[in-house]
């Protein structure tokens, strides 16, 4: 199990400078709406590849005061297997959208930290997944993925990449022929190579949670709605790349009609056939649940390493009985979990192994 055993925060958010230790696998953070527990989350989510939990532009994370230099550092020494070793991202630069990630003080790429840390997360805003656009859904898909394949958020750069610089050469129609097919095979190859991990995410995700283990919350099962993985499921992985390049060779002059993996939806459906968009709040929070903890049990089992768990307000829309669950399967897991409330009564189901902690106005105590 990967654990954070210390935190440190400077002029992040609501912290002018924070030094936290964390000595109980599973920490509760308790107090008012607006006190900071979840800016704390938000300052470990961004240990991981990406824009955290709130999915914020870094230049938005510094601490907004006179005193403040615009600025904003994340750093945390985490153990793991016996080693240790230190983990820090942030920004030192005001108005910068791009953040360092360093390792044992050297800086490093993201798939190089997700390699060594993943962490996932289920907040009160997820509640809306299933109800807004596609976009929110592939990025909690790939956050999954992510923590089963560090090397996927790269997968996922090449091909963005690839396919605006196609775009942009198209757009000036200066395009070289020659060049376009070099970017065009770059793109297929990436966007094969994404949507194979995140089908192989979602294969073995559904093999978990048809297990039933985590009831009274629902086997839920995803599929993946997208043209490229619709063909995986029928071709080699080759005959897919080779597809894509022809298809996109073809589509030059409407660039509009190409097949993206980044146009995939995800869906999520319960035991009965109701699907994630049509179910209620509570039933869609009891999927989002089950998905989260299955997801813990597979890095688990897959990496020999745990991620950590940020929950946010993980009890509200649950009924007693499923919160009661949850603080049950809670205790069970071994993983470092960090959750919040504020509702003193919803912690009682952590057992009495959780250390509760007070938050208040960017203090904890």
């Amino acid at each position: 199990m990967t654990t954070i055993t210390s935190l440190r925060l400077t002029d992040f958010r609501s912290y002018a400078a924070l030094d936290l230790r964390l000595a109980a696998r599973i920490t509760a953070l308790e107090g008012p709406n607006g006190s900071g527990k979840t800016n704390l989350l938000e300052a470990i989510s961004l240990l991981a590849p990406g824009r955290g939990l709130r999915g914020a532009k870094f230049a938005e994370l510094s601490r907004r005061a006179p005193d403040a230099g615009g600025g904003w550092a994340v750093a945390a020494r985490l153990t793991t297997a016996g080693r240790e070793f230190t983990l820090g991202t942030g920004i030192d630069t005001p108005g910068a959208d791009r953040r360092r990630i360093m390792l044992d003080g050297d800086p490093v790429t993201a798939s190089v930290a997700a390699a060594h840390y993943a962490c996932v997360w289920l907040t009160p805003q997820m509640d809306r997944l299933f109800t807004e656009g596609a976009s929110a859904r592939r990025r909690f898909l790939d956050r999954l993925t992510l923590a089963l394949a560090p090397g996927h958020a790269r997968e996922v750069a090449a091909y963005e990449a690839a396919a605006a610089n196609r775009n942009r050469q198209l757009e000036q129609n200066t395009a070289d022929p020659a060049w376009l097919t070099i970017i065009e095979d770059s793109m297929a190859r990436h966007a094969a190579a994404l949507t194979a991990a995140r089908l192989d995410l979602i294969a073995r995700l559904n093999q978990t949670l048809a297990r039933g283990d985590l009831a009274p919350f629902p086997a839920a099962q995803m599929a993946l709605d997208c043209k490229i993985a619709a063909r995986l499921a029928t071709q080699p992985a080759l005959a897919v790349e080779d597809g894509l390049r022809h298809h996109y060779a073809t589509t030059r002059a409407d660039p509009a009609a190409v097949i993206s993996p980044q146009r995939a939806d995800l869906t999520l459906t319960d035991a009965s056939g109701l699907t994630a968009s049509l179910a209620s709040t509570g039933q869609q929070r009891a999927m989002l649940v089950a998905t989260i903890l299955a997801h813990a049990e597979l890095v688990t089992t897959l990496r020999g390493t745990a991620p950590t768990l940020l929950l946010d307000e993980p009890f509200v829309h649950l009924d007693a009985p499923h919160r009661t669950a949850l603080g049950a399967a809670l205790s069970r897991l071994e993983t470092q979990i960090i959750c919040t409330a504020t509702d003193h009564d919803q912690l009682t189901t952590l057992g009495p192994d959780a250390e509760i902690r007070q938050v208040a106005e960017g203090r904890i105590g």
